[in-house]
């Protein structure tokens, strides 16, 4: 920032004055590797349809007498739909898999679930389960929530509109305030999803319609019968000759 500002400093010299008044000095950040080396990586496997990728991720937050609870959020990748938020003071690999049991009963089985490395993802009764459906774990690097990006941001617009707003007196009053907030948001996405959808499909069909009147028009152009019948006139005066 100072070198920015057009300041002539060394780095080490920041360093010294920043111990001499007492401030940390950041620590150099290790290396990382590139996001699409990761098979659990968003960027690597990207939906293409509704219904091929969920993914799920924890919300902790607490009630007005400080117990924490938690909500396990469970989304589609590709129409971003909010599948499930289950609320519970304690969440254990048990209770994920009832909940994933109960959808799919109601929408059918993934392809692929992505999730980070908690020990409620990891559990092996959890993985064999999921193996016996034909269902692909993406497990993301461990520290990078950003690979998950699309439940993070569900997340944080959770967080963002909702738990920094409200003070919850009981996990009942939890759960209704959040499924009120869900139907909402939900309403808003399905609109959203319908029109997009609608749009992509309307240029299609105006892209088709400019192809085959552009392909009539050069087969019997506004010119095409005069230069036909002046042909045919050159060709009969020819003759005459």
């Amino acid at each position: 920032m100072l070198r920015n500002d057009g300041w002539r400093v060394n780095h080490k010299r920041v360093e010294r004055i920043w111990r001499k008044e007492g401030l940390k000095v950041p620590a150099k950040q290790p290396k990382r590797s590139r996001l699409w080396l990761n098979d659990g990586s968003c960027v690597r496997l990207r939906p293409q349809y509704p219904n091929p990728v969920w993914s799920y991720d924890f919300v902790q937050e607490r009630t007005h007498n400080g117990r924490a609870f938690r909500i396990l959020n469970i989304i589609d990748e590709y129409t971003r739909e909010r599948l499930a938020s289950y609320v519970a003071r304690n969440i254990r690999q048990g209770d994920v898999q009832e909940c994933l049991t109960e959808l799919f009963c109601q929408r059918g089985v993934p392809a692929h679930l992505r999730s980070d490395n908690g020990p409620e993802f990891t559990a092996k009764m959890l993985r064999e389960w999921l193996s016996k459906l034909s269902i692909g774990t993406l497990f993301i690097e461990p520290g990078s929530p950003w690979e998950n990006g699309y439940v993070e941001s569900f997340d944080g617009r959770m967080r963002d509109e909702l738990l920094d707003r409200e003070i919850f007196y009981t996990l009942k009053e939890a759960r209704h305030l959040i499924e009120r907030w869900r139907g909402g948001i939900q309403s808003h996405q399905t609109a959203q999803f319908t029109w997009l959808q609608t749009a992509s499909s309307s240029s299609v069909d105006r892209c088709a319609g400019a192809v085959s009147g552009g392909e009539s028009n050069i087969r019997s152009g506004p010119n095409s019968g005069g230069r036909s019948s002046d042909i045919k006139g050159f060709h009969r005066d020819q003759r005459l000759l």
